[in-house]
């Protein structure tokens, strides 16, 4: 593994389906010499609306794009195939990062690029602890039912219901303990650690076609696949992600200015869900309070979360 990196870059993988001024307006606010910036635009969304992004230094649109579904295998296929993209540059990326198009920095870019040069080779990654959690107690049933999410057949989930009440229980392809979580999906990992999660689903096909039928594949496999390898030992179980499922719905709370107190006390580096036509003043507060702290100090502001 290559641990050294004098001068390293980190490449951002965003990904995206709507909303490209606010995605425009997340990648300004990280601007940085070293960062690089790569958006997978869901295949149902039309290109061009996000072509102008381009014209922004250290742009990239990924060519891979994919058709991707809420839940479904095709999103996590998406961030893997788009990761090999990344990956086959002829560029030493230090880390990926992956972020949505509806993430947003808590930190100045110069805070978030010093904290991991400093720490080459390590992972930063979220998985529950508690298998007592809520997580925990739906996760068995993501691997072991058939889910349909994917198929485009007429009636896919009455032939799902019924697949799933006269088979029995689908067995995970592998024997490893399972780790994943519902801030699970969103991460900064090595290129090392990065090719080997690709290498170990790339060269399963039994394995692929296991995930196929899955649901919610990003908030699981990815973490299980490197918590038992020999990655677990550079790897830390947190994301730097803030991330409010305070409403019990099934995605996170959408956060706005009555959030901004919680934002602007936070360690982290980025948070989510925001909507900027929804509530664009909470994006502006962070401008002014959370990001004008002294970017050449990696320490400013910034106690150590871990």
């Amino acid at each position: 593994m290559s641990f050294y990196h004098p001068v390293m870059r980190i490449a951002h993988l965003i990904m995206a389906h709507k909303a490209p001024l606010q995605l425009s307006r997340l990648i300004d606010r990280m601007n940085h010499s070293q960062f690089d910036f790569y958006v997978h635009v869901d295949l149902k969304t039309p290109i061009e609306g996000f072509e102008f992004l381009l014209e922004k230094k250290n742009v990239y649109l990924i060519d891979s794009r994919s058709l991707c579904n809420w839940g479904g295998w095709s999103f996590t296929r998406a961030i893997l195939n788009s990761m090999g993209e990344i990956l086959s540059k002829d560029i030493d990326y230090g880390f990926i990062n992956l972020l949505s198009g509806q993430d947003y920095p808590l930190k100045p870019a110069g805070v978030i690029y010093n904290y991991f040069k400093q720490r080459p080779g390590q992972n930063f990654i979220y998985y529950d602890a508690s298998e007592k959690s809520y997580w925990w107690k739906e996760a068995s049933s993501r691997y072991e039912k058939y889910h349909f999410t994917d198929l485009t057949i007429k009636k896919k989930y009455l032939f799902q219901l019924l697949l799933n009440v006269f088979s029995p229980k689908r067995k995970f392809p592998l024997n490893l303990h399972l780790y994943g979580g519902s801030n699970a999906s969103w991460w900064t990992i090595s290129s090392d650690c990065a090719r080997y999660v690709l290498q170990a689903i790339n060269t399963n096909e039994h394995l692929q076609n296991f995930l196929k039928y899955c649901w919610g594949t990003d908030e699981f496999v990815i973490t299980t696949l490197i918590m038992n390898s020999e990655f677990k030992e550079q790897t830390i179980n947190n994301n730097f992600r803030y991330i409010d499922w305070s409403e019990g719905k099934a995605h996170p709370k959408f956060l706005g200015k009555e959030d901004f107190d919680q934002l602007k006390e936070n360690v982290l580096f980025f948070a989510r869900k925001f909507d900027q036509e929804k509530d664009p003043e909470i994006l502006d507060q962070i401008d002014q309070h959370c990001l004008k702290m002294n970017s050449k100090d990696p320490a400013a502001g910034h106690p150590d979360p871990l």
